[in-house]
């Protein structure tokens, strides 16, 4: 329904504009009024009732969409509303819930088929906020008058909506997390000065620029007058981020501040800033009630000199009697920006230049962002060595730059966090987190470590398909060895290159969601190497592959047609999300020829990118030129740099550690429109080299990284809840949680680990599963935890019992048949007692099991569930009554050694939760005979690890078995408070500088 058909919605969403900006200020008020106000105002001479409003909300057509879309900014901006300037109208209700918006409803005093009507047409976004450990803090933002002029961030909100197509949802969750970095730095017009020392925590390739440039707009709104932006360790990367941030946020007046015209900006070959694409801010905003954004670098230059543009803040002073930071002094004058690339030489000619200027520093409310800050900031000399330097270069300059400017605040942004949580606490001059982490939430639309793995899944091996599996959907084999070089399987991976690129101007053509050319970016990422002269050899195979391909002829188009009939249409037909799919491959055809031309222009389908000159040639520029590549890379490519379009990978690198590992993730990030499309070639087999070399799962070992991080994430959301109105941990509390789950592949040194000791995890309700056990060659401890358990075998049912759990979400049931015994809270804890294990891995649980068990509130029972196969496979006789029992063939992983992966089968643990409480009737008689309020699960796993071998006496020879096990605690029992971790004090006498008893 077009606006020509109903004039009068027209009219009605300019009344409801205004009356909808009337309330910016104030909050919801009576619609009514309002309305009728405006209505009257602007003479519109039609019924402006609420029933017109409802109608012409469901109406349809571009007007009634333009009416929609207005209330879901405004609505969205309501249910996110914190802090005290919405107690007058929110009654106390918390952000993003149904409460909320009824207390809105209330406030506008809608009518309730109003209400109704809204609430369908745009619903509640009930998706959680960010994660955040935090010292206690002394609110500032919100309390009292306005502080500041907002102007910066409600451009720059005004620009991800209407230039980039955010939704209202997603705008408000990006400012909602920026203000929870805000709210936690100092107050920039304190009399006193105070350095707020932070880090958040994102997803690799998520969008983390995005959230510090909102941090940088809303800051400087506050009254933060020197931003210094840390931009990466390359030319390349620095410029990127001057960009990114000049486009979306300083806007095209403060850009052209100084130049003489259009032609002599520094962006005047730049097609986006040709096209008007750069934000623009109607004028200068020191015309228009502001102040501007003065930059002291550009994409072109790094840093050069910065005392002329500082001491340039000292004339603005409008009272000079009154330091700068007095918000009458404050309020008008303009930011100084830069962006700096990670360099000792240019660091230091910065700090040579602060150092230059006498006064005025103390009085600047400055802000350093430090992208990637576990890359070359963290101090890494090792505190041991006499002979060596007591802190690397970059670190060195950065704690002088904080040194020079007590009012800077730091924060540091990273996609892996650990080498930053573990700087030692106590040395102020480091930027160790002190006030606090934040964990960013996973942006909708991306695509992570999750989304090429089956975790958790409840789907049997057997019965997943490319439907019910990322890795039967994304993820693809690579055969033999680099030694071999497999061409079949990188040869497959060019064919699905070629085809996805194909596909992506098949939707060009024919979709209507897909414009044309937006698929400027279509590349390809074989990473198997650091080494450059392997870089060499491998660009000359993948040429020979290109040429040998034949994708204009008989025989390519026919490997074309067989890959896409077995692979891509299958998938693409349940993971499209929507997306133009052809029927057959002759519709893809005539696009194959357009895509293997792109690819092969220039007769360069292939670019090497192994040093800074690659990449500072423009060679994979992203923002300069569209690129259809094959791209060959090492480590320049897996740190920050976002490889745009990136469709198929080709792994196959090892690394020492679990954040390289995952900074060489490239193939994470926003795929919307090609999700479909995306493939992972990897090593599964790939050698570790050095003497005893061993063959490496990399698929298994993403999946093990996935595991830690999530884990990690989850104990901070967990711990993030306050206790009696103080924080349970601070952040020099959290390496901890770190040490707990990367016990081989180290995040960091090790010297970094040593100010705190976890004394205890509670786990109420929740499957916890040890993993921990002594290595093969330790068979005396083996053999004692197997003596420890064999009593409890002997004890089991003589007959199993079947249990089973309903899943409502996914209409699936899981049952199994298992033997059972119960024992007491005492029984359990001596076995938990006795056993032995690799490391102290275990004990911070069994604190928590001896709290729970001596106390009578907490536990009545332990249930123990001797899960049994199916099938009569895979049995042995143990125990004095000589029962046969299943057992269960696990392997420990190679690159954490000597600890297991998983041990649980996924449909074993329903079950358990739903005895102990922790989840709802699960429609079995069976289980909810064993459901008891205090009443805990130990699920049995006895595990060998080669099959069993035969006595002489007929019996199966046990040496080498884990008896393993996992453990639901009743989801009651919290201890006796409701904490979840604590931690025992090694420095009390050093407050905030090391671990204090949090009990």
């Amino acid at each position: 329904m077009s606006a020509a058909e109903h004039p009068k919605t027209d009219a009605l969403l300019k009344v409801h504009q205004a009356a909808l900006a009337g309330m910016q200020a104030v909050g919801p008020a009576p619609l009514g009024r309002a309305v009728a106000f405006y209505a009257e105002m602007q003479a519109l001479g039609q019924n402006a009732s609420e029933a017109t409003f409802r109608e012409s909300l469901v109406a349809g057509g571009d007007v009634a969409e333009a009416l929609k879309r207005l209330w879901r900014i405004q609505l969205t901006d309501w249910d996110y509303a914190a802090g005290p300037t919405t107690t007058d109208w929110a009654s106390h209700t918390e952000p993003r819930t149904d409460e909320r918006r009824a207390a809105i409803h209330d406030q506008l005093g809608l009518e309730p088929a109003t209400r109704k009507v809204l609430d369908a047409e745009i619903p509640v976004q009930k998706t959680t906020g960010p994660v955040v450990i935090s010292q206690k803090r002394e609110p500032w933002r919100g309390v009292g008058t306005q502080r500041g002029v907002d102007w910066y961030w409600p451009a720059y909100e005004r620009y991800l909506r209407e230039k980039k197509g955010w939704s209202p949802e997603t705008t408000a969750d990006l400012g909602d997390a920026a203000e929870r970095v805000i709210e936690r730095l100092a107050d920039p017009t304190s009399p006193e000065a105070y350095q707020s020392k932070g880090l958040v925590v994102g997803y690799v390739q998520s969008g983390k620029t995005a959230n510090f440039t909102g941090v940088i707009a809303k800051a400087i709104d506050a009254g933060y007058r020197l931003i210094i932006v840390l931009g990466g360790t390359l030319n390349l990367l620095r410029a990127q981020t001057q960009r990114r941030i000049d486009m979306e946020l300083v806007g095209r007046e403060n850009i052209l501040r100084g130049a003489g015209s259009e032609i002599e900006s520094d962006y005047a070959d730049d097609t986006a800033w040709l096209r008007n694409k750069f934000l623009t801010h109607g004028g200068m905003p020191s015309e228009l009630g502001a102040f501007d954004v003065e930059r002291l670098t550009t994409r072109a230059d790094d840093y050069k000199s910065l005392a002329q543009g500082i001491r340039a803040l000292q004339i603005e002073k409008r009272e000079k009697a009154l330091p700068l930071h007095d918000p009458r002094n404050l309020d008008h004058a303009a930011a100084r920006l830069m962006v700096v690339k990670k360099n000792k030489t240019v660091l230091n000619k910065l700090v040579k230049d602060l150092a230059k200027i006498k006064g005025l520093l103390g009085e600047i409310p400055a802000l350093i962002i430090d992208d990637e800050s576990d890359e070359a900031s963290p101090n890494t000399a090792n505190p041991n060595r006499s002979d060596g330097p007591d802190r690397t270069a970059i670190n060195q300059k950065l704690s002088e730059l904080l040194g020079l400017l007590p009012r800077a605040q730091y924060v540091g942004y990273t996609a892996t966090p650990f080498a930053n949580v573990f700087i030692d606490p106590s040395d102020t001059r480091d930027i160790f987190p002190k006030d606090f982490l934040i964990s960013l939430r996973r942006p909708d639309g991306y695509m992570g470590v999750q989304d090429f793995h089956d975790l958790d899944s409840k789907i049997p091996p057997q019965q997943r398909t490319v439907t019910n599996s990322n890795e039967k959907a994304y993820v693809r084999e690579i055969g033999g060895s680099i030694e071999e070089e497999d061409d079949t399987s990188l040869r497959k991976a060019l064919d699905m290159f070629v085809l996805s690129g194909a596909m992506k101007i098949y939707r060009e053509a024919v979709d209507p969601r897909v414009d044309e050319n937006y698929f400027r970016h279509h590349t390809m990422l074989v990473h198997e190497s650091r080494l450059t002269a392997e870089h060499s050899e491998l660009r000359g195979r993948l040429l020979r592959l290109w040429d040998e391909g034949g994708y204009t002829g008989p025989s390519g188009r026919e490997r074309l047609r067989e890959l896409f009939e077995s692979d891509l249409l299958p998938v693409s037909r349940v993971r499209a999300d929507g997306f133009a799919v052809p029927s057959s491959y002759d519709d893809l055809a005539p696009h194959v020829g357009p895509a293997w031309a792109r690819i092969g222009a220039d007769d360069r389908p292939v670019i090497v990118v192994n040093g800074d000159k690659d990449i500072e040639r423009g060679e994979a520029d992203f923002d300069r030129r569209a690129i259809w590549k094959i791209l060959i890379g090492g480590q320049k490519l897996s740190r920050g740099f976002t490889v745009e379009g990136l469709t198929v990978t080709y792994y196959r690198r090892r690394a020492g550690n679990a954040s390289t590992m995952m900074q060489m993730g490239r193939w994470f990030g926003f795929r919307k429109g090609y999700q479909d499309l995306v493939r992972l070639w990897i090593g599964r087999k790939e050698s570790s080299g050095g003497l005893r070399p061993q063959d490496i799962d990399l698929y298994d070992s993403f999946e093990a990284i996935c595991r830690d991080e999530e884990s990690f994430r989850a104990q901070l959301e967990q711990y993030s809840v306050m206790v009696n109105g103080k924080p349970q941990v601070t952040p020099a509390q959290v390496p901890p949680l770190v040490s707990q789950h990367f016990p081989k592949l180290k995040p960091t040194s090790r010297n970094k680990m040593y100010n705190a000791r976890l004394a205890e995890i509670r786990t109420p309700g929740q499957w916890s599963e040890p993993t921990a056990y002594p290595a093969e060659n330790q068979t005396a401890a083996l053999r004692h935890n197997a003596d420890v358990w064999l009593p409890v075998l002997d004890r089991l049912s003589d007959t199993p019992k079947h249990f089973s759990f309903h899943n409502a979400d996914t209409g699936i049931t899981h049952g199994f048949d298992a033997f059972t015994v119960l024992l007491s809270p005492q029984e359990a804890l001596a076995i938990f007692r006795s056993l032995k294990w690799h490391g102290q891995h275990f004990a911070p649980s069994l604190t928590y099991l001896e709290e729970i068990s001596e106390s009578r509130r907490d536990l009545d029972d332990w249930l123990v569930v001797a899960p049994q196969h199916s099938s009569s496979v895979q049995r042995v006789t143990v125990g004095a009554r000589k029962r046969s029992l299943s057992w269960f063939s696990r392997k420990r992983r190679p690159e954490r050694y000597p600890l297991f992966g998983a041990i649980s089968d996924p449909k074993h643990r329903a079950v358990a939760m739903r005895i102990a409480g922790s989840l709802a009737n699960s429609n079995d008689a069976i289980t909810e005979q064993h459901v008891s309020p205090r009443r805990g699960v130990i699920t049995l796993y006895p595990v060998l690890e080669q099959r069993p071998s035969v006595t002489v006496a007929g019996e199966a020879d046990l040496k080498g078995l884990v008896m393993a096990f996992s453990f639901v605690a009743p989801a009651a029992a919290h201890g006796r408070d409701n904490k979840v971790v604590r931690f025992t004090t090694i420095d009390s006498a050093q407050e905030d500088e090391a671990i204090i008893d949090a009990t």
